[in-house]
C-alpha cells in the first residue's frame, strides 16, 4: 500500500489490524445524517440506545460506517500532520482496508452527558460505558479493543462492533480466533 512502511503478516494483519471489506451503499442504511450501518446492526443499536435512555443513560453515536477513502484520510493525512510513523498511527487508527468501520458493523460511541470523554480512554469512567459493559452483549455488540488486547491495538473503550448475524460473525472470526 502506497505510503505505508509495513506489509501484512502471515495471519493477514497489517500493523495489528485484520483486513475487512468495504460495505457497499446498498448494504447500508442511514442512522442519522452522515451515519450509516448495516440494517441489522442499526436496528440493534437503536434498540440499545433507546433502552439505555429509558434507564437515564444517553449514548450517542460518534462514528459508524467509514468508506475506504475516509479511512485513508484519517490514517495518512493525520499521520502526516502529526509526523507519526505508520506503526504509531496504527495504534489509534487502522490503515484503509483494515478498519472494522468499513464493514458497516462498527461504531464509536460516546456519552451525551460527558462529551469531554469522547474518543478518550477516560470514556470508561462514563455512565454510558458502564451501561455498555453491563448490557451491550444483549444487543450483540462487543468491545473491539479492550485493555491489553492480544491484537495489540490501543485500548478503545468507545469502539464497539456488532456480532449479531452470521455475516458479521464471519467477518470478525479472524479477530475472535486470534483473541482465544
Amino acid at each position: 500500500m502506497a505510503g505505508l512502511d509495513a506489509r501484512p503478516g502471515g495471519d493477514g494483519r497489517l500493523l495489528n489490524h485484520f483486513p475487512y471489506p468495504e460495505a457497499t451503499p446498498s448494504q447500508l442504511t442511514e442512522l442519522s445524517p452522515g451515519l450509516q450501518l448495516r440494517p441489522d446492526a442499526a436496528r440493534s443499536l437503536q434498540a440499545m440506545i433507546r433502552d439505555a435512555s429509558a434507564q437515564g443513560v444517553r449514548i450517542q453515536v460518534l462514528s459508524a460506517f467509514r468508506s475506504l477513502q475516509l479511512q485513508r484520510e484519517l490514517f495518512f493525512d493525520v499521520k502526516s500532520e502529526r509526523n507519526q510513523s505508520s506503526r504509531a498511527r496504527a495504534q489509534v487508527s487502522a490503515p484503509p482496508g483494515y478498519s472494522e468501520h468499513s464493514t458497516g458493523y462498527a461504531v464509536d460511541l460516546g456519552d451525551a452527558s460527558r462529551p469531554d470523554l469522547d474518543l478518550s480512554p477516560a470514556f470508561d469512567t462514563s455512565a454510558a460505558f458502564r451501561w455498555l459493559k453491563a448490557n451491550a452483549h444483549r444487543y450483540h455488540f462487543q468491545l473491539s479493543f479492550p485493555r491489553e488486547n492480544p491484537q495489540g491495538v490501543s485500548y478503545e473503550p468507545w469502539h464497539w462492533r456488532f456480532e449479531g448475524s452470521t455475516a458479521a460473525l464471519r467477518l470478525f472470526e479472524p479477530s475472535q480466533r486470534f483473541a482465544r
